[in-house]
């Protein structure tokens, strides 16, 4: 048995799923039967294909059109905090495999560890990331609609493009781009876990954050709640549910505002009482964060340069 480091999107238990988009259903609307006109219908706008902003009700999602041997595409979920692609079992009987006598790898997910299968796909294609002989984790289909996440494997010379007004994701190879009008710059640090690492403040606490699109709610560890415990409000015991279906208790806690380079995230709560992943990832020594799509998703743009080391980010417009 081999061993992966995963960190794949924590689930918490009690959060909208996010679902599938419907298929769009040409309709004939027929005519009134007493004016003989047709009458106004009101249709509601698509659900967003691949990304999909935060909003009250809803957490953000980043979704990727993956080919893989060829087949698809499949809708993976961009997990920064992952540093390999996995599939869910139905993407295997699409490529016409199985996993009888398969290998297996020691999966770690943000709660706890499991071991799972594995396949080997000759290619795996999404805009200009083309990888080769890969191997793919077979893991629980935890994801709500997804199939899957394609992880930071493949990424150390690209630039992802996410317009969450606009329902685009483009991967492409990075050139050096200059930062965007209107855009901030945060750097970041790649670390041997090929994790996003980057300073930021939470109220007046310097923290050290993990770039995670894969996390549904922001994750933080003892010492930042120890410097944020006076400011709290109030809290509200959450569990969560990771990728390998352990289960974690913790608690939801309002934060002061999130400061992002000059664009400030506020009205945020953040997840407490998991020191697992923190742990594997040794950041328990200083306030850390895991920063979820929570956050992220507030965003209007967010550019990922893997290749320059930094994130470019645009606030909504108002």
């Amino acid at each position: 048995m081999r061993r992966a480091c995963l960190s794949l999107m924590a689930l918490l238990v009690g959060q909208a799923a996010w679902a599938a988009p419907p298929e769009t259903i040409p309709r004939t609307v027929p005519l009134d039967p007493v004016t003989g006109e047709t009458p106004t219908v009101v249709v509601e706008a698509p659900e967003p294909l691949y990304v999909a902003p935060t909003l009250r009700d809803r957490i953000g999602r980043i979704w990727a059109p993956v080919l893989i041997n060829g087949k698809g595409p499949f809708r993976l979920v961009l997990d920064t905090g992952a540093n390999s692609s996995a599939i869910i079992p139905p993407v295997l009987e699409a490529l016409g495999v199985g996993v009888e006598g398969a290998r297996t790898v020691q999966l770690t997910g943000v709660t706890g560890t499991a071991v799972v299968p594995v396949i080997f796909a000759q290619q795996l294609e999404v805009g200009d990331l083309l990888m080769q002989n890969i191997r793919l984790p077979v893991v629980p289909d935890v994801f709500g609609g997804a199939q899957g996440v394609l992880g930071s494997d493949g990424l150390g010379d690209k630039r992802i493009y996410i317009d969450f007004r606009n329902d685009l994701i483009r991967i492409s190879r990075s050139h050096g781009e200059p930062l965007p009008v209107n855009f901030t710059r945060v750097p970041v640090t790649l670390n041997s876990l090929r994790l996003l690492t980057f300073d930021l403040r939470v109220g007046n606490v310097r923290t050290h954050a993990i770039l995670d699109t894969g996390a549904q709610q922001s994750m933080g560890n003892g010492k930042l709640r120890e410097a944020l415990l006076r400011r709290a409000r109030e809290a509200r015991d959450e569990d969560i549910v990771g990728v390998t279906l352990d289960v974690a208790q913790g608690q939801s806690m309002a934060i002061p505002p999130i400061g992002l380079g000059d664009i400030q995230v506020r009205n945020m709560r953040v997840n407490f009482g998991n020191e697992f992943i923190f742990e594997r990832w040794k950041l328990t020594r200083e306030p850390a964060l895991i920063l979820g799509m929570d956050v992220i998703g507030t965003l209007e743009t967010l550019i990922i340069d893997y290749k320059q080391r930094e994130l470019h980010l645009r606030a909504p417009r108002r």
